[in-house]
């Protein structure tokens, strides 16, 4: 596997874990500038595809026909916790397109802010699907489907022709064949895609120079500047794409995914990064991603300092006392 050691940790001075992954850096012409392990692994984009699976819907000026807010575009995007605030836009988006959450097909799960949080739910709460962490990006796609007339119960079938419309703005927006494509279903029961490293990372480069990019200018724009404005709504308490873009002062646009993978793109740059940890570990990732912004030069003191949770560190036990490392053991070959 062409998978390189990105982050170790010690404890006592002995190596104990080791996240194996790669690294692409991408500009908006798709070209790799950089690498660490194979910068085209192919890998599911999971939750990274939000922002380029509401294409269609933007394209159409779908938004703007049913009035959908900065915030309700942000959380066609999201990977958000179930708060409160979330729940109120995606009722919104629902009732802005006359239809209510049983028409939702995202399933339904325990709100995860209360995992974040280390708190239970209460004894009575009672959760729906609007509480899933895709519903926002379901609610759009259902939007897509009355503006089009097409059927509701079924919106997350690959052959429907809302999800055949987002095989083909996808593909073109990462540069592929969308008969290249390799087909699964995410967690939310909507396909995704496998794609090259590289390609997922073109795909968000272009999204972050919105209205610069001569196919998806507009809804590029709208989608990169509604991310970057909530970025409290396209994750949420405690999440690292929160930290990330608020750091970023407006410039990063930052999306998780799933099982190890995870996109940053710079506005100001037309660039982005895209990683994936073959583990999955979180904490591997998060760190693996503030050294490609180190090693790129994307970090002033500030932005430095106020990454430092996330980055590799010294780690400690319970009681405080330190007990290993976590380090980044990687360097970026440029192309």
């Amino acid at each position: 596997m062409d998978l390189t050691p990105l982050i170790q940790l010690t404890r006592g001075g002995t190596l104990e874990c080791l996240h194996f992954g790669a690294v692409a850096v991408v500009n908006a012409r798709g070209e790799l500038l950089a690498q660490a392990g194979d910068g085209h692994w192919l890998t599911f984009s999971r939750s990274t595809l939000k922002a380029l699976q509401a294409l269609p819907f933007m394209q159409a000026d779908g938004a703007a026909q049913f009035g959908f807010s900065t915030q309700q575009i942000a959380l066609m995007c999201a990977s958000h916790n179930g708060e409160e605030k979330h729940i109120d836009q995606v009722q919104g988006m629902l009732e802005k397109s006359g239809l209510n959450h049983r028409a939702l097909r995202c399933g339904c799960h325990v709100p995860r802010f209360y995992s974040l949080l280390e708190i239970a739910p209460p004894p009575d709460a009672v959760f729906d699907d609007r509480h899933n962490n895709c519903s926002g990006k379901h609610a759009g796609f259902l939007a897509y489907c009355v503006q089009h007339g097409l059927g509701l119960d079924d919106y997350i079938d690959p052959m429907h022709p809302l999800q055949k419309a987002i095989r083909r703005d996808v593909a073109r927006a990462v540069g592929m064949d969308a008969n290249d494509f390799r087909m699964g279903i995410d967690g939310c029961s909507a396909p995704n895609y496998a794609l090259p490293l590289s390609r997922l990372a073109c795909g968000y480069a272009r999204l972050a120079t919105g209205l610069k990019d001569p196919e998806f200018g507009a809804s590029f724009h709208a989608l990169g500047e509604a991310m970057t404005a909530h970025p409290d709504l396209v994750s949420g308490t405690g999440r690292n794409d929160l930290a990330f873009m608020t750091v970023g002062r407006g410039d990063w646009i930052s999306k998780v995914g799933a099982d190890g993978v995870q996109v940053l793109a710079s506005k100001r740059r037309g660039e982005a990064f895209a990683i994936k940890i073959i583990d999955a570990n979180k904490e591997a990732l998060f760190a693996a991603s503030v050294e490609v912004l180190e090693q790129l030069g994307w970090l002033d003191d500030v932005q430095r300092e106020e990454l430092k949770p996330w980055r590799a560190q010294p780690i400690h036990n319970v009681r405080g006392m330190p007990v290993g490392e976590r380090l980044p053991v990687f360097k970026l070959k440029v192309s």
